[in-house]
């Protein structure tokens, strides 16, 4: 029972026990009242009679006269004359009558109209006695009206008394709301703070769970720090804050081959000509700063184009990999600039200074190939001087389109439904499958192959088509579940996160498959999600409420701000697998994805391996704290 409907339960029995005991104790003392005023009343008018009939003269018709004349009135039961010997010379009566007074009230309170009674004389010697008693119906209806004015008084009474007592409970409970919103948030994973109110008991009690939030938040902020400082460690070289050669490789290989990258991009390395011979004879602190200004270069460059990665590979060798940049010239030609500043410097040497090799691969390549053919072209350039750079063209597999194409071929592909969704296990530490992943696919014509995702997504963003794209996913993911599917997992763009009706269109049409929300797991990409952060917090709490799961794929690379997802209500973490890679080698990364898994286990997070391409990586998992994986070791059990 709500506390409204316990407070007018307690406000209607109260007002009954009060109202009860004061209307008979009132009804009492009124009658008791009543009946002495009647008995005054009959006195005095038997007095008044008795005078006025001993100074008249003493014949019948004359008494009779006088008697009537009172009688008359109607507010006599009965008035009698009896002679000294106690025969009735006159009697007047009036049957009894109900008025407007229940029966049950005049038998619960009788009222008894006493006599009164008086002497007529004639003379010096007495004529006669008079006795009169007055209807009590008049005293009923003035105690019945008086119970009707208690009853009335005592039930505006309640309702004012109900009323107060409503808004003094709404002013209590609007922080006791807040503190069971605070209580709420901390179940759903989100640790928020609430003003404390003026109430001393209730202020106490935000103020207990607002300094536990503040504690476990400044726990999760240091646990962050410390974690954030072991991934630098384990995946930064120390002097140019760049990834380190293995960290770089594993991107790359996931470059080529994860299902949601670009199918195409470039890639650059770069290799100082003479670094020894500056360190020899400029000095150790010299050959540091060419490195830190080479390395700024190169991830001024990276900052510049989403999902970039720049390395340094070893002492004197960098690499700068662009997914979805088909063209690496431009970004060559500043890196060469860069190296001529050196120059102007006088960092470098003239007559030594750097090389250029680059070349644009293809989805699914191998990692070797890529790599002899840009150092093949990285040699090239060693020939042509000091300062040069030498591109290796590879013959796209595709045609190319414009933009103006593709918003035709993504339009066309939407109307006709020339969607499918792929699936993908993902399984739990003991083998059981948690849900299917499952990636979009897109036909650009009829009869024509199924391209994945990261062939046209990146055309679609540019577009602003990908929440089309997002809300056709999800249909066909609603149309998997209800054909019998355990759960489904469907990546959404980040862009779609903040279309104006993307958000009110998805869920509606997950209110109108209710009973198949639970089993959906949607995902957004870290890049999206913290780029589109103050939407992605929106979008969680409005898909809370349907029972959708909801977590962010590729995480990792953005650690740094894992502080911020707190009080966002996520349901999983899927750990990007440029960590994932040799994991069960690479102890710094093992020590870093440890302390991943424990403090989002504190938050209350699943934390799934992306990428996982064999039995040793798996095996290496579930010691590291990690829920699930995914990749080409799991199978679908």
């Amino acid at each position: 029972m709500s506390l409204f409907r316990q407070l007018w339960l307690a406000v209607i029995v109260s007002t009954l026990i009060a109202f009860v005991g004061s209307f008979a104790v009132s009804m009492m003392t009124a009658r008791q009242y009543l009946e002495e005023q009647l008995a005054i009343k009959n006195n005095d008018n038997a007095a008044s009679l008795a005078l006025s009939m001993s100074q008249m003269e003493k014949d019948p018709v004359t008494l009779e006269l006088q008697v009537a004349a009172l009688f008359d009135s109607g507010q006599y039961a009965r008035i009698q004359v009896r002679d000294p010997e106690g025969l009735t010379l006159i009697e007047k009566t009036s049957p009894a009558v109900s008025d407007d007074v229940p029966a049950w009230f005049a038998r619960l309170f009788p009222i008894a109209s006493r006599p009164g009674s008086a002497q007529i004389s004639t003379g010096w010697t007495q004529f006669g006695t008079v006795e009169l008693v007055s209807h009590n119906r008049f005293a009923y209806r003035e105690l019945w009206q008086g119970g009707w004015r208690l009853l009335m008084w005592f039930s505006l009474g309640g309702v004012l008394a109900g009323f107060l007592g409503m808004q003094i409970l709404r002013r209590i409970k609007r922080p006791l709301d807040a503190v069971v919103g605070q209580a709420r948030a901390i179940s759903e994973r989100r640790f928020i703070r609430i003003e404390e109110p003026a109430t001393p008991e209730l202020k106490s009690l935000a103020r207990a769970m607002n300094v536990m939030v503040g504690r476990v938040k400044a726990m999760f902020e240091e646990e962050a720090s410390r974690l954030e400082q072991v991934r630098r460690e384990a995946t930064l070289d120390p002097l140019t804050g760049l990834a380190n050669r293995a960290y770089f490789m594993n991107r790359l290989a996931i470059a080529l081959n994860d299902e949601d990258a670009p199918t195409r991009g470039s890639l650059i390395m770069l290799r100082l000509a003479d670094l020894a011979g500056i360190n020899r004879c400029a000095g150790r602190e010299t050959a540091d700063e060419v490195l830190r200004r080479t390395g700024a270069a190169l991830r001024e460059l990276a900052e510049k184009n989403p999902g970039a990665e720049a390395a340094r590979l070893n002492g004197a060798d960098f690499s700068l990999l662009l997914p979805g940049q088909n063209d690496p010239q431009p970004a060559c030609q500043q890196l060469l600039a860069a190296l001529q500043n050196l120059v102007a410097a006088q960092l470098l040497p003239e007559n030594a200074i750097g090389h250029l090799g680059s070349s644009v691969y293809q989805h699914n390549e191998p990692v070797p190939q890529l790599l002899a053919r840009v150092d093949a072209a990285l040699a090239a350039a060693e020939l042509q001087g000091p300062l040069a750079a030498q591109h290796v063209a590879e013959q796209s597999h595709c045609s190319a389109s414009t933009q103006a194409d593709w918003r035709s071929i993504l339009t066309d592909a939407l109307k006709d439904q020339r969607l499918r969704l792929i699936e993908f296990p993902v399984a739990d530490s003991n083998g059981l499958l948690l849900h299917l992943e499952c990636p979009l696919r897109l036909q650009a014509e009829e009869s024509g192959d199924w391209i994945n995702a990261g062939s046209f997504m990146p055309v679609a963003s540019r577009l602003s088509m990908t929440s089309e794209l997002d809300l056709a996913a999800v249909k066909l993911a609603l149309d998997r579940l209800a054909a019998g599917l355990p759960a489904v997992a469907v990546n959404l763009a980040g862009a779609s996160l903040i279309v104006p009706d993307f958000t009110p269109r998805l869920l509606s049409l997950l209110q109108q498959r209710r009973e198949l929300a639970g089993k959906l797991w949607l995902e957004v990409a870290e890049s999206g999600a913290f780029q589109y952060f103050d939407a992605f917090l929106a979008f969680s709490l409005a898909l809370r409420p349907l029972g959708c799961r909801l977590g962010i794929e590729h995480f990792g690379r953005q650690f740094s701000q894992i502080g911020r997802l707190h009080d966002i209500g996520l349901d999983y973490l899927k750990v990007d697998g440029s960590f994932i890679r040799n994991i069960h080698g690479d102890n710094g990364n093992q020590a870093f994805l440890k302390g991943l898994c424990n403090i989002a286990h504190g938050i209350g997070l699943t934390v799934i391996a992306e990428g996982v391409n064999n039995a040793e990586e798996l095996a290496t998992l579930p010691a590291l704290g990690f829920d699930g994986a995914t990749g080409p070791a799991v199978s679908r059990n």
